[in-house]
């Protein structure tokens, strides 16, 4: 079994798809908001 070195994982790749994830999650909750405010004022 090979020994674990703090810190020496080259987590780039993570950190890239993990600020995309939270980019498409901001966005998508915008969208939401913007259809659900323009539902409550264009239906009702």
């Amino acid at each position: 079994m090979s020994d674990h070195k703090h810190g020496e994982m080259d987590v780039k790749t993570h950190e890239k798809t993990f600020d995309g994830f939270m980019a498409w999650t901001k966005w998508t909750v915008i969208v939401i908001l913007v259809l659900l405010i323009g539902m409550a004022i264009f239906i009702s």
